[in-house]
C-alpha cells in the first residue's frame, strides 16, 4: 500500500477545502507553528510540501530541516515571509494566491475609508452607551468624499480596483508607483505623480504596496508630518509600510484627520496607544476574509500542491520563479 504524501498545514483553512485536502494527502496539521517551523519541519522531516502563512517566517534555516520539501504553497498574496532565493538554490517551488483578494481587498479599502471618514466606529459606540440623545446640526461631523483626491500609493490590480471604486463616490484619483499607467491616465483621468507631491496634495493616502526593505516605513514621521492636517491614511497592505509609533503619535496630537488600518507592524500585536484613540479604525487583518476569496484562496495552494506532487510545474508561482524559468527559455 502506497503511504500518502506528507503535507505540513500550519493554520486551519475552511473546512471543506481543509478535507479535500486530507482526503488526498497526509496532513499534518500544526495550529501555531509559525513560532518556529524549522523544529515542526524536524520533526516531520518527510514532509513535501508547507503550507504557510504571511505570519509565518520561511527562512533558510526552516528549509535546511526540510530536506523532502518540493514545494512551499504560500496562503496569501505576497510572500516576503519567505526566503524565496534559498528555497530556489533547493528547487523548492514557491506559489502563492494572486488576483483573488482583489475585490474584497479593495472593498476593505473603502470599508475602511468610509468608517473613518463619517465616524461610524465612533457613532457605534455612542449609540451602544447611550450617549447618544437626538439629532443635532453638529452631531458627528465628518468629511464628505465627493471631490477629495485620493492618492493611490501602487497601483498594481489592487490600487487600480481601489480606484474604481474611489471614483464612483467622485473623488479624484492621483497616484504613485514604480511604473506609470498611461492607459489609466489618458482614459480614466488619473494623475500620476510622485510620492512626495501624493503626501502633500492627497485627502486620503492608500497604500497598496508589497513590502520590502526599501520600503520599510515608507510612512514616516516625516511623511506624517507633510500630509494635510485633516488627511485620512489607510493600510491594508502590510503593517511595517507604516512607523506605527509615529502614527499612534501623529493620531495623538491630531497632526492628520484621522487613519484605518488593516495590517499591523508587529501583528498581532497593535500599539497600545492606537487602540485608545477615536480618530482610528482598526481591522483584524481581515482585507480577504470573505467566503469566496478565502474558498478561492485554498483551492490554488491546493491546486499548487497537486501538481508539484504529480511532478508538474506548480500555477501561481511567484515572481522569482517565473522570472527564472523565462530567462531559461531558448530565444528564437
Amino acid at each position: 500500500m502506497m503511504h500518502k504524501p506528507v503535507v505540513v498545514l500550519t493554520h486551519h483553512l475552511l473546512p471543506d477545502v481543509q478535507r479535500d485536502m486530507a482526503s488526498r494527502w497526509n496532513l499534518i496539521q500544526v495550529e501555531g507553528g509559525e513560532s518556529d517551523l524549522s523544529g515542526v519541519l524536524a520533526v516531520h522531516p518527510d514532509a513535501r510540501a508547507l503550507i504557510s502563512f504571511l505570519s509565518e517566517p520561511v527562512t533558510r534555516q526552516v528549509l535546511e530541516n526540510g530536506p523532502g520539501l518540493k514545494i512551499i504553497a504560500n496562503y496569501a498574496v505576497g510572500y516576503n515571509n519567505i526566503d524565496v532565493q534559498a528555497a530556489m538554490q533547493r528547487g523548492i517551488w514557491v506559489t502563492h494566491t494572486p488576483d483573488v483578494l482583489t475585490a474584497a481587498t479593495a472593498d476593505q479599502t473603502m470599508a475602511l475609508l468610509l468608517a473613518v471618514a463619517r465616524r461610524v466606529v465612533e457613532g457605534d459606540r455612542l449609540v451602544r452607551s447611550g450617549g447618544f440623545h437626538g439629532w443635532a446640526s453638529d452631531l458627528m461631523l465628518g468629511r464628505e468624499l465627493n471631490g477629495a483626491v485620493m492618492g493611490i500609493v501602487g497601483m498594481g490590480r489592487i490600487g487600480t480596483a481601489v480606484a474604481a471604486r474611489a471614483e464612483a463616490f467622485g473623488m479624484r484619483i492621483i497616484y504613485s508607483s514604480r511604473s506609470r499607467k498611461p492607459a489609466l491616465e489618458n482614459e480614466r483621468d488619473y494623475r500620476f505623480v510622485e510620492f512626495s507631491e501624493l503626501v502633500e496634495t492627497a485627502d486620503v493616502i492608500s497604500l497598496h504596496l508589497p513590502y520590502s526593505k526599501a520600503v520599510h516605513h515608507l510612512v514616516n514621521r516625516d511623511v506624517l508630518k507633510r500630509m494635510k492636517a485633516d488627511a485620512i491614511l489607510i493600510n491594508v497592505a502590510r503593517g511595517a509600510l507604516v512607523d506605527e509609533a509615529a502614527l499612534a503619535d501623529c493620531l495623538r496630537k491630531k497632526c492628520i484627520g484621522g487613519a484605518g488600518l488593516d495590517v499591523y507592524e508587529h501583528e498581532p500585536q497593535v500599539n497600545p496607544l492606537l487602540c485608545s484613540l477615536q480618530n482610528v479604525v482598526l481591522a483584524p487583518h481581515t482585507g480577504s476574509a470573505t467566503h469566496y476569496a478565502r474558498e478561492r484562496m485554498g483551492r490554488m495552494v491546493e491546486e499548487s500542491v497537486a501538481a508539484v506532487l504529480a511532478g508538474e510545474r506548480p500555477p501561481y508561482l511567484v515572481k522569482e520563479w517565473r522570472d527564472s524559468i523565462d530567462q531559461e527559455k531558448p530565444r528564437v
